[in-house]
């Protein structure tokens, strides 16, 4: 058995096309099959339900397709543990993000590059948790920044790395006479824009609301950051964000920024990685690193 028969099987599983597949490996789709064929024929086992094209994965290569990914991934950390004891961290790290952490993740990818200028850092947005925590498991990503409920994370490690608090925006005309804070009962007779129905951050919203026996009916709903921010600077909006998007994003001119109470809406957003002994250099280095970057103190500070 050789690496390259699993890493086109692993390929294979991923692309669920045997073009694609091959593709991906710099191969022909002739030499991507047959070497498949022969690992089949080594393991004793089918592993692909073939037609006239891919029909997927048989019983059998579901289960070894899992162990496919390990082997791999260990080989990969073996590389790299090598490397960085002879040249210090090198090699590619890819980290998940959920769109809510999109503009703090440079407080820790920052800090991490300055310390350890030879590895490449991929980032990938717009990711659900669940997304993120999946591929983690299938050892597509290294790391992930999430939500850190809501998700199931046997075998994983968490991190903390902070508690983001949710604000409202709004144009100083509408938020004339108050003072810094405001409840969720006045802000919900505002003409209120949100999150989509069905997004982290507007279900963390919603669940919040539920325990007062509340309820948000905005008029108008986005996916996107950008568009809530557009329609407050308007200044017939509001809105509600976590305060640490306004790290990045600073809130309009003209926009005031209040707390909001009873109740207070919270999430804690956590570094996620493979719970393994030795596992991944990379990502040791990354938890190393969040765990003394100070993001927590760093947005806190931010919000004062």
């Amino acid at each position: 058995m050789l690496f390259r028969q699993l890493e086109y099987f692993v390929a294979l599983a991923r692309e669920r096309h045997f073009a694609r597949a091959a593709a991906a490996c710099y191969v022909s789709q002739p030499a991507l099959s047959e070497a498949i064929r022969k690992l089949e024929r080594e393991l004793g086992v089918p592993l692909v339900r073939r037609g006239h094209a891919f029909e997927g994965l048989t019983p059998e290569g579901e289960r070894l397709v899992l162990w496919a990914r390990r082997i791999l991934a260990d080989r990969d950390a073996l590389e790299q543990e090598v490397l960085a004891l002879q040249t210090g961290l090198t090699g590619a790290l890819r980290i998940g993000v959920i769109p809510a952490a999109s503009g703090t993740v440079a407080l820790l990818t920052d800090p991490f590059c300055a310390a350890h200028p030879l590895v490449r850092v991929r980032i990938e947005t717009s990711l659900r948790s669940r997304d993120i925590v999946e591929r983690i498991r299938r050892f597509e990503l290294d790391a992930g920044i999430v939500y850190g409920h809501g998700v199931e994370f046997d075998g994983l490690a968490r991190t903390p790395l902070y508690e983001e608090r949710h604000v409202l925006l709004a144009g100083t005309d509408l938020l004339a006479g108050r003072a810094e804070s405001i409840t969720w009962t006045e802000a919900l007779e505002m003409p209120m824009c949100l999150l989509h129905k069905g997004m982290r951050g507007r279900q963390i919203i919603d669940d919040a609301l539920a325990t007062r026996g509340l309820v948000a009916t905005p008029q108008l709903e986005t996916d996107s950051v950008l568009a809530l921010l557009a329609h407050v600077r308007t200044g017939r909006w509001a809105c509600v964000v976590p305060q640490p998007w306004l790290h990045t994003v600073p809130a309009p001119a003209g926009v005031r920024v209040l707390a909001l109470d009873d109740p207070a809406v919270t999430a804690r957003i956590v570094l996620v990685t493979q719970d393994a002994d030795p596992g991944s250099v990379l990502a040791r280095a990354l938890t190393a690193t969040a765990r003394t970057a100070g993001i927590d103190d760093t947005l806190t500070r931010g919000s004062a």
